[in-house]
Order: C-alpha cells, then structure tokens, then sequence
C-alpha cells in the first residue's frame, strides 16, 4: 500500500516525503517492490522530479538499503567517480597515488556499457586480476595495501541494483534524481570521508551539454554533503580522450606510462587531470593544505615511484601477476593486428568526434551493447593525435589494435572520419572548466 501510494502522489505531481522515498527503496532492496512498481517510480520521477530533499533522502534511503562500510585506519577514507567517457584511466592512475600520499582507497567501480568504458574491464585486462570481492576482503586489502578496485556485490546498495535494471528498458537514463542516487548511493556505501567526481562534458561524454553537466555537478555535491561526506566536482571536458589511447589493454598501458614513466612517454593532459582530481581530494580529506598543495603531492608520488609501488601492490593482492609492475608490458595481451591511420592532408587537428570513437572501440569488439556481451580486451586506437596538433601528409593520426585486417581497415576508415584536420591554429578546450564545491 505505501508502493502505491507513493506511485499515486508522483502521477498526480506531488513529491513524496522522505519517509515515502525512505519505504520505497527498503522495498527495492528487499524485493517486496516489483520490476512493475520499480518501472513505474522510475517513470514517475521522470514526471515529477524530486527537489534536493528529496535526491538526498533518495540517495541515503538507497545506500542505507545494503550494507555500508566502516573502516578503522590511520588516515582519511577518499574516493573518485567519473561520470565516464572515452579514455578514461584516470582511477587506475589515482587510487595508488591517493594511497601513496597517506588515503586509503576503496574504490566500488563499473563496467562500461555503450560508447564509455569501464574501469573493471580494464583491469581484467591483467591476467589473474580479480574485481570481485566480498567486503571482509575489500577492507583487509585496503587497510593492508591502501586501495583496491573492485564492482559492487550484491549486499552494496541493492535497491541501485534493481532500479539501474528498469531504468535502461524504461528509458529514464537521463532523469537527473536517478542519476545521481545510484552514483552515490554506491559511493557513499564505501564509507568514505571525502568524495571527487569527475563531471565530463564535451563530445564524448554522458551529457555533452555543459548546462546539464553543471547541473548534476551541482546535485551531485548538494546530495553528498547532504549525507554527512565532503564532496566536490570537477567538470572536465571530454572533447578528445582522456588518454592518447582507448581500450582496455591499451588503457592499461597508458596508465602504467603515468605511474613509471610520467615524464616520458606518459600522457600530459591524463597527467593533468589526475593531479587536479587528486589535489583535490586530498584537500578535501585534510591531507593538504588546498588543491594546489595537493596536486603537488600527487605529482610526487607519481615522480618518487611511491604510486607505482602501490598499484603493483594492488595488482598482487587482487591476484594479478607479483611482478606486474616490472613486467607489464610482456604481461598484458596484445592484439594480432596492429594498423597506422596516417593523415592524407597537412592541417591541424581541429575536432575530434570522440563519441564515435569509443563506439569505433566497441565495434571491434572492446566494448559491450548489452551487458553479457564478451569484450576482446587487446583491441582498440592508440597514438592518437591531439586536438590542436599541427601534422604533415602522411603523418600517423592514430594506430589500430584489431583482431583482423578488414576489422582494422573498417575501423580505420571510421576513425578518420572522426578526425577533422583543418587550416590555421586551433585552441583545445579547457581540460579543468569549473569546481563546484
């Protein structure tokens, strides 16, 4: 009766109480709600969206719904999200420099769906590497090596785990009460004192529209501090990958560049960003005196090698190879064919569609449609020139990691049409746009 209440108040406009929401997500988690009334509310939500009340009761009914961690270190719990992208290594580099820098991190992440990868494919691109674990294990690794990355289990926020279902066959993706309740419901189950996320905007991510990604970054923070945790956003822009590569394996690489390697081959703008998400965090869990003082500290611990220490650590205890960290490279499987795109006129890069590219990646296979859909994790684009890159005919643009020649010529082709090369000078987007804190 509380179900159809509640369902009766959204179709007739009127926003349920905190009590009402609080019901309702104890009903999801326990399955007294049916997928019907899931689908319904998601629906409903959609028609008459909550206030910031009501996301914050949502989110904390939600979390409250599993079970939540409780940690006894010696230093603050931190965590990141980002609302995802292509590219995007970013918490492979970031949890082992957070962890080196004195935070424990225990970081609950996805797999990818559609065009934006998934930071657990990638890691399971490492042979042996587990992401699956239960919470005893989760906190004995954290305490012990400083962070771990691992997917939810069942006991972490299960009412996300029944609303996520219906909102993809409901099409309430988008609602923004919904997005921002299953971030944090999960995040805020971790226990953490302080939370970053990433807010990406630009061609390749989520919500490219930079009015809606202030939004969410705005109920995203709102709702976090609302439940007792110290958080911010950064909004980034994701007009070109985060990294010069995308897929999994390939993105594995571009991380362990950044942790052995970061004033060499390692990417500058993925660089960038992990000093400003870091900085940030650890400001906020008092581990510097600001953002600047933080990110400073990160750029240490990834210069010291104190990060890569900690990832290799990661790695063992999550049982991936003990010598990872000095034998990446012959550890990681690669793809049979490996093909250079090379520019058929000199120009400028001027636009990347990097949307198109991560389904480019999906297309051979790095990605899924559906989510028992197998992923080939050597395949991919690597070498990818960067927006405002001045280049000459017949210069590489990209390499392409396929299972195939014709799977590598077809990709090829696509990934030049995402590429347009013009005359004069172009300026990239701002990578850091905007804080909100």
């Amino acid at each position: 009766m509380t179900a159809r209440r509640l369902l009766q108040d959204l179709g007739q406009g009127r926003r349920p109480s905190a009590k009402a929401l609080a019901a309702f997500a104890s009903g999801l988690a326990d399955g007294s709600v049916s997928d019907a009334q899931a689908g319904a509310f998601a629906m409903g939500i959609c028609h008459t969206p909550l206030n910031a009340a009501g996301r914050a009761a949502l989110t904390r009914a939600m979390r409250d719904g599993g079970e939540v961690l409780h940690w006894d270190v010696d230093g603050p719990v931190l965590d990141k999200h980002s609302t995802g992208g292509v590219g995007d290594c970013v918490s492979l580099i970031l949890a082992p420099a957070l962890a080196a820098c004195g935070a424990y991190v225990p970081m609950i992440s996805g797999r990818g769906l559609g065009h934006t990868g998934g930071t657990l494919d990638k890691l399971s691109a490492i042979p042996g590497f587990r992401t699956q674990m239960q919470v005893d294990e989760l906190q004995s690794v954290v305490t012990r090596v400083g962070c771990a990355i691992v997917g939810a289990t069942a006991d972490i926020a299960p009412a996300d785990r029944r609303l996520y279902a219906v909102r993809d066959v409901t099409g309430t993706v988008e609602s923004l009460d919904l997005i921002v309740a299953s971030i944090l419901s999960k995040k805020l189950a971790e226990g953490p004192e302080a939370l970053v996320l990433d807010v990406k905007t630009g061609s390749g991510a989520f919500l490219p529209d930079p009015t809606e990604t202030r939004r969410l970054a705005q109920a995203l923070v709102e709702t976090g501090q609302a439940a007792g945790v110290m958080t911010s956003a950064i909004l980034t822009d994701m007009s070109q990958p985060a990294a010069t590569s995308a897929g999994n394996a390939l993105e594995v690489i571009s991380a362990m560049e950044a942790l052995t390697d970061p004033t060499g081959r390692a990417s500058a703008r993925l660089l960038a960003l992990v000093q400003a998400l870091g900085g940030e965090a650890l400001a906020l869990g008092g581990l510097a005196a600001d953002a600047d003082d933080g990110a400073e500290r990160i750029a240490r611990a990834l210069a010291s090698g104190g990060a890569a220490v900690v990832f290799g650590n990661m790695v063992a205890a999550q049982g991936g190879p003990a010598d990872f960290l000095e034998r990446w490279r012959d550890r990681l499987p690669a793809a049979p064919v490996v093909a250079e795109l090379r520019a058929d006129r000199p120009g400028v890069v001027a636009k990347i569609d990097t949307r198109a590219l991560g389904e480019i990646v999906v297309d051979l296979g790095g990605g899924r449609r559906r989510e028992d859909d197998t992923v080939d994790p050597t395949v991919g684009i690597s070498h990818l020139a960067q927006l405002g890159a001045t280049m000459v005919e017949d210069q590489p643009l990209a390499r392409i990691h396929a299972r195939d020649s014709d799977s590598a010529e077809a990709a090829a082709q696509k990934v030049a049409h995402a590429i347009t090369l013009e005359d004069g000078a172009v300026t990239p987007p701002t990578l850091v746009q905007e804080t909100v804190r």
